[in-house]
């Protein structure tokens, strides 16, 4: 048997992830059990069979909930709450229950690979359909703005960002696996950055895991590493990129009666826009009910905070590059050079929750994030 403790630290924690490092568990069927209410958990084992997580439903600042790992009474699987359903060729469909959440394009068809939709809590997407969709009153500007994607317009010269002519594109080139389960599921792609005439630029692997949190709000962590295969990699200083980009559904742009807010209290695009914060949220009517997104920057993070590349029309990017023209001066570069051989990892977590980021508790959120519950392990 393990014993695993979990401490709440100085925040409430609800329907927060948690893992914990285990020895290899081998074959042997295993059950999770809460200690105070002798009831079984869902967990998940990742594929070496070493590292478990689960949600906590709640757990008070200051408290502690202890569980023990241990042989399960019955060998049958739990089905998998979060599914993945491979279109080949084309997309990963990602469903909690049987409700569709969101699914990665990535198929030769499209410039680079994307998520969409992106349903929040009333069921309804956050991000905006076009171009994927025409739906009238839409705004139908930035074709490149697919729903949530990481794009950069300056790439060894490259423009992998716009879809105008001379665009570099990101390739998929394979699936690293696809994990699904009773907790979360896990797509992991494998990409080449080309240019307009197919020479490599670099290689990018991205891990996308969906939480099967109840549906009052979603969580995504979405991590992206860019490895210089071939050459070093120049990341130009432009605000034209983000490395995690969102374009919102239009009726929540903050142009029509929306909200961007970020961590430091600023307020749509003129207290925000070029800004540094460590998260940044766009909130706003969607179907008649007010509902947000937010993007939280991890502490590893190169350049953490990140600059916010946040629009009114609707567009939010971290992008940590574009520092001339966010400080308004050509003298302040945000230029940086990948050398051969290394890599930049990027962690972000996505949040879709209800309200704006007051009502949606996104400060409280952020910190399950960086400075999540403490866990420690007897073996």
């Amino acid at each position: 048997m393990v014993r695993i403790t979990v401490s709440a630290g100085n925040h409430d924690r609800i329907f927060t992830p948690v893992s914990a490092d285990l020895p290899a568990q081998g074959d042997t069927a295993l059950e999770l059990i809460d200690q105070e209410s002798q009831r079984a958990v869902p967990f998940q084992l990742d594929a070496t069979g070493t590292r478990i997580t689960w949600l906590i439903d709640h757990l008070a600042a200051g408290q502690s909930r202890t569980y023990a790992l241990c042989p399960a009474s019955s060998t049958a699987v739990p089905p998998a709450t979060v599914s993945l359903t491979e279109v080949p060729n084309d997309r990963v469909e990602v469903r909690i229950g049987d409700e569709l959440i969101t699914s990665y394009y990535y198929g030769s068809a499209y410039p680079r690979p994307f998520l969409y939709p992106l349903i929040g809590p009333y069921g309804a997407s956050v991000t905006r359909h076009f171009p994927m969709q025409n739906i009238e009153g839409e705004r139908q500007d930035h074709k490149h703005h697919r729903s949530v994607y990481t794009a950069y317009g300056d790439v060894n010269g490259v423009d992998d960002w716009s879809e105008e002519p001379g665009h570099g594109r990101i390739v998929h080139t394979g699936f690293q696996g696809l994990e699904q389960g009773p907790v979360y599921a896990t797509i992991r792609s494998q990409s080449d950055w080309v240019s307009n005439s197919g020479e490599k630029v670099m290689s990018e692997s991205r891990a996308v895991t969906i939480y099967g949190v109840p549906s009052a709000a979603r969580i995504l962590d979405y991590e992206v590493r860019l490895t210089a295969t071939v050459g070093e990699v120049k990341f130009g200083d432009t605000k034209e990129g983000g490395i995690l980009s969102v374009r919102v559904a239009t009726s929540m742009d903050a142009a029509r009666g929306g909200k961007i807010e970020n961590s430091y209290g600023g307020i749509n695009e003129k207290e925000t826009w070029g800004k540094r914060a460590e998260w940044c949220d766009y909130s706003g009517p969607v179907e008649g009910k007010w509902v947000g997104i937010a993007v939280m920057d991890h502490p590893g993070n190169f350049r953490y905070p990140t600059y916010w590349h946040v629009r009114d029309y609707g567009l939010m990017t971290a992008n940590m590059f574009g520092l001339s023209a966010f400080y308004n001066d050509p003298q302040r570069r945000g230029d940086y050079t990948l050398p051969e051989g290394e890599s930049l990892v990027f962690r972000y977590r996505i949040y879709v929750h209800p309200g704006d980021a007051t009502q949606g508790k996104v400060a409280a959120r952020y910190h399950d994030f960086v400075n999540p519950p403490v866990v420690t392990v007897e073996a």
